[in-house]
Order: C-alpha cells, then structure tokens, then sequence
C-alpha cells in the first residue's frame, strides 16, 4: 500500500491524484488513513515471519527428541572431527535444531513488539519507528535464515530405521492394540468387551514384560484366528496407506 495525504492525512497541502499517480507508478494501492498507515499490516507481516519460525521450530524440537540416546530414531549429521562438547567427548549435540528453537524465540519477540506498534498516540507519533528499524529488517533476514538452515538440517538428516523397529518391540507389541481392538469388533464382539480384553492383556504385557500376542493367544476370551492375529500385529497394516500421504506431500512441493 501507499500514502501521499499530507502531514495529517487530509490532503489540505496535496491533491489526491498526486497520491493516485504516485502509487500507480510504484505499483502500490492508495489506502485511506492518517499521516501514517496503520501498523496492523506490519504486525501481520511479523506474525507471518513468527510463524515460520514457530513451523520450523516445530520440526527442529521432533529431531532434537528423536536424536536423543534412549530414542536415536535421528540425528544430525555429524562429521568427521566435529565436536558435541568441548568438555565430553561422545556428545553429538543438535546443534542446528537448538539454534533454530532458539532463533524462533527470537521471531516471536519481534511480533509482540509488533503489535506494540499499533497503537499510536492521535494515529501519529514516532514510538514505531525505532522499534520497526530493527525488527522488520531482523525479522525478514531472521525468517530467510531459518528456512535455509532447516533446509540443510533435513537434507542431512540421518534415519535409523532399524532403531524404529527396536523401540517399536520395546513395547511387547502394545503398538497394535487397537488393531487388535478394531479385529475383535469386526468378529462380532461389542466394543466395551473388546476395550476392555484389550486393555486387560496390554496392561499386563506391560507389567509382566511378555509379548502381547502371546497374552492374548492365552486369553480364552480372544477368538481371533492365527491369520487374524497375523494381520492385526502386521506393520504393513499400518503402514498400507503411507504413499498417500507421500504423494500427497509432493503434491504440497510441486
């Protein structure tokens, strides 16, 4: 947007089709307010910046998580001769994810002190512009930044499938409950009873530190079949549908 209406917005000392000419010539569209335009525009700008941040930072705390030692679904790439800590030498820190949770602070401070901004005394005073000097240039460079760093952060990204599988066995098989649950409606058995089976055996895979399966095997109250229980404990079951949203992904980048 533009404005050209004079030292208090009324166009006493200037013709509107100066304004009119002006913002044609620059490509911008003439918008009716005081001296100033309203800061509401620039904090929605702010909050567009914050929230890519907030996106970016979301994906920065799942790695962070996964790369830790009782998880190591992922981690960073780390080089050879990198170090995690000058003071213990095994650690191999999410460097780029810290600092991308870290900057996104950053971008959510300057869009409150954004909408700061819009309140103005008698729609005109300079309180703005030392602020905006700062955070709408930071801002700007802070939001590019951040995307190109999350970019190198997943293009290097290393995935430990065979640790997946690891902590998806740690669990006695829990993961499948409600396959399990979903099969034994589907037999003819109400839902309430089922839950309940259900939870009974996974309770006690839990506490007892056995495999789910065998549990429900020895449970006279499960009828499923070999080929049912085959299915229901089936990771292909679950996964059956992932290139969907794959493609549906690539669809989202094309």
């Amino acid at each position: 947007v533009g404005k050209l209406s004079g030292a208090v917005g009324t166009y006493s000392n200037v013709d509107p089709a100066v304004e009119a000419f002006v913002c044609k010539a620059l490509g911008l569209t003439p918008v009716p307010s005081t001296q100033v335009v309203a800061r509401d525009r620039h904090a929605e700008y702010l909050y567009a910046c914050a929230s890519v941040g907030a996106t970016i930072e979301m994906l920065a705390t799942e790695i962070r998580h996964l790369q830790r030692t009782e998880v190591g679904e992922a981690n960073e790439r780390f080089a050879a001769g990198q170090k995690g800590s000058s003071a213990m030498p095994h650690k191999r820190n999410p460097i780029k994810s810290e600092q991308l949770s870290g900057l996104a602070r950053v971008l959510r401070g300057h869009l409150g002190a954004g909408l700061e901004n819009v309140a103005l005394w008698h729609e005109r005073d300079i309180s703005h512009s030392s602020v905006e000097r700062i955070i709408l240039p930071d801002a700007s460079i802070l939001a590019h930044y951040v995307l190109v760093r999350a970019t190198s952060l997943i293009d290097g990204l290393d995935v430990h499938a065979d640790r997946m599988l690891e902590n998806l066995d740690a669990s006695y098989g829990l993961v499948f409950s409600q396959p399990v649950l979903l099969t034994l409606v589907a037999a003819g058995m109400t839902r309430d009873d089922a839950y309940r089976i259900v939870q009974r055996n996974a309770m006690a895979a839990w506490d007892q530190r056995k495999p789910f399966r065998l549990l429900l095997e020895a449970d006279p109250e499960v009828t499923l079949t070999p080929a049912e229980l085959d299915d229901a404990f089936s990771l292909e079951r679950s996964l059956r549908n992932t290139d969907r949203i794959f493609a549906a992904l690539d669809a989202v980048g094309a």
